[in-house]
């Protein structure tokens, strides 16, 4: 039987099992045996197991098949393509899918026959060790997997679970994770060096609007559960303790395996973090005071949040209730640094004095010319600028750098630097400049709240004069705690640092170190950007094209440095030329067409209409997914 793809996506396999086995890793890089429909779309089978595992908002995660060395090596475009293998059971043949499938396979893949089934049962898969933590409310702890089943120890020593029935039982055990992974699983890590394999490593992600079996994958071959889509919908402590730990474990192994780039501070930052959630898990944890009843109804939490709201917008910025003065536009003024670099120039920074206003920065000679209302002598439209922080604590560096697109929309970006004097000179024009880049004013309810969130992470960066707890730097295994390249630079004093970096976080309990983690996370340069190696059409150099939650950029391919901006909510439409496997994104005043090198362009069309998706959400109670309208956006398919 010929696989075909019918006009709902979904692939019919009459003779094979709907609910087959394989072996799912989880970011936290534990490896799960589970069941889940091949038959339905990958997207459908991806909200029946997050359901299972408790995990709210399932539209942010998707599945994606392991990734070994030799994939960050070359491009999708010049990787020989390797032919799904014809299937046999029962004597009946089924023939290789559709060519319009994904047809990427890793290069050890299984060759679907079910003997692989053997060959995890002899050690070629390995289950990280479960934590030890007791469970809050009952005495006795289980491990990852369903009630039913009996649990294999390997020779290697490490535990895996047969199971023969669906998931069970065990959110308390997904809620908290072993401090490190079993040394085989974290062997098998890759660690991307460059842009370019950083881009490379998003080959893997599934088809979403395909079933599992129509993308190469069979019984008892292994996948990756991660978070995809960077935005996190409505993150709550009182029923997303699963969902915080696995996107916490993301985050953590996004920075030890230096996918995502920080300082030296910024690492120290996160090994406390890390190593007081470490020392949280060995401790029994407050209750969370969740009340069930009004979690089923939701009625206590929406008349909180309705009267929180309601108290924000009446609010001004400095907290105070607004005197009916709602027209005078918010500003802020101070004296600042400016730079604009130029190659084949020596000039440094000049002192200007900054007025903010209406998402604009004005910069004139002195406060006077301000007052005076003289013509300023640089203006900067902050709306859809990138904004990068370049921040040394130790070195009392507090610079802002500000990627300007033009003023009518052709041409590359324009680099700016502002540096500041002080943290709270910086704290205070870093969040303006962020929501300015944003769209949103002074007078947006955030602004505080941003500030304040600034100033706590650099607050974290100082370290201690002493460590909190008395325990010596040898027990503390660093490679733990921070990247390899941070590792080299700090070298024997990085446990010490680590200690002393602990000191500023030994107060947060469990639930709080891990969202701070996150929230961390959530403000490197990088984060959220998803790169793709491509070319634009009629060029023939290969360049870099990043993907975030609100936008799409052109980017230098050796250093990152980005081009030029396109905001979602300037697109008119986007397309996939299946026959050429080119996209083409249509702007008001241009079109953008491009081919996609280290993956399929089907990835990319899938991750901006993921985007858009995503910010189609609200915080209705009776909000239902709608993955009629997920598939509209990011199928790709009329």
């Amino acid at each position: 039987m010929r696989v075909r793809r019918n006009k709902e996506a979904t692939c019919l396999y009459s003779h094979f099992p709907p609910n087959f086995s394989f072996l799912k890793n989880l970011p936290d890089l534990r490896y799960l045996d589970c069941r889940v429909d091949f038959s339905i779309k990958t997207f459908g089978a991806v909200v029946n197991l997050c359901k299972d595992l408790d995990i709210r908002h399932p539209e942010e995660l998707s599945l994606l098949k392991p990734l070994e060395a030799e994939h960050l090596k070359k491009n999708y475009a010049k990787y020989p393509k390797k032919k799904i293998p014809i299937a046999e059971h029962n004597g009946v043949t089924y023939l290789q899918p559709a060519p319009d499938t994904n047809s990427f396979i890793p290069i050890n893949s299984f060759n679907g026959s079910c003997n692989s089934l053997e060959n995890s049962q002899n050690g070629q898969y390995f289950c990280a060790p479960v934590s030890n933590t007791p469970k809050r409310t009952q005495p006795q702890s289980t491990p990852i997997s369903s009630p039913t089943g009996t649990w294999k120890h390997s020779t290697s020593g490490y535990t895996t679970f047969d199971s023969s029935s669906s998931l069970g039982e065990y959110t308390e055990n997904l809620a908290t994770s072993p401090r490190a992974p079993s040394p085989d699983v974290r062997s098998k890590l890759i660690r991307p060096k460059t842009l370019v394999e950083k881009a490379r490593m998003n080959v893997g992600w599934l088809d979403s609007s395909l079933s599992i079996m129509e993308q190469g994958v069979r019984e008892y071959d292994t996948l990756s559960l991660r978070f995809k889509y960077y935005t996190f919908f409505d993150l709550n402590p009182k029923y997303d303790q699963v969902r915080i730990n696995q996107l916490y474990e993301q985050a953590k192994w996004s920075l030890l395996n230096e996918e995502l780039e920080c300082t030296e501070e910024e690492m120290m930052m996160f090994a406390a973090l890390q190593f007081q959630v470490g020392q949280q898990n060995d401790m029994q944890q407050p209750d969370s005071g969740v009340d069930t009843s009004s979690v089923e109804n939701g009625t206590d939490d929406d008349i909180d949040a309705a009267l929180k709201e309601l108290q924000i917008t009446l609010q001004g910025n400095d907290g105070n209730v607004l005197n009916g003065n709602i027209t005078k536009i918010p500003e802020i003024n101070d004296y600042l640094k400016f730079l604009k670099p130029k190659k084949f120039t020596m000039k440094g920074y000049k002192r200007y004095y900054f007025t903010y206003r209406d998402l604009h920065l004005y910069l004139y000679k002195s406060q006077d010319d301000s007052r005076n209302k003289s013509a300023p002598s640089v203006i900067i439209n902050l709306r859809g600028c990138e904004v990068t922080p370049d921040v040394s604590i130790a070195n009392a560096k507090f610079c802002i750098k500000l990627e300007v697109p033009p003023e009518h929309g052709n041409g590359p970006n324009s680099e700016v630097w502002i540096k500041c004097d002080s943290e709270d000179q910086y704290a205070k024009w870093m969040a303006a400049c962020r929501l300015a880049a944003k769209g949103r004013s002074l007078a947006d309810s955030s602004y505080d709240s941003e500030v304040s969130s600034i100033k706590s992470l650099l607050n974290m960066q100082k370290p201690a004069h002493e460590p909190a707890l008395n325990i010596h730097p040898s027990s503390i295994e660093p490679l733990e705690y921070i990247s390899p390249k941070i590792y080299k630079k700090v070298k024997g004093k990085s446990s010490q640092k680590i200690l002393e970096a602990h000191a500023n976080v030994k107060n947060l309990n469990l639930i709080d170190a891990k969202l701070k983690y996150i929230q961390a996370w959530q403000n490197l340069p990088g984060f959220g950007v998803t790169y793709f190696v491509i070319k634009f059409d009629g060029h023939k150099k290969e360049e870099l094209l990043g993907v975030a939650f609100n936008r799409i950029m052109r980017m230098d391919l050796s250093n990152g440095d980005h081009i030029k901006t396109w905001r979602y909510n300037a697109m008119e439409a986007w397309n996939v030329n299946w026959g050429m496997k080119c996209m083409m994104i249509q702007f008001a005043d241009e079109k953008v067409i491009f081919s996609c090198l280290s993956s399929d362009c089907k990835v990319v069309h899938e991750f901006i209409g993921g985007y858009i998706f995503m910010s189609m959400r609200s915080k209705e109670t009776n909000q239902q997914l709608d993955e009629k309208m997920f598939h509209k956006l990011t199928s790709g398919w009329v």
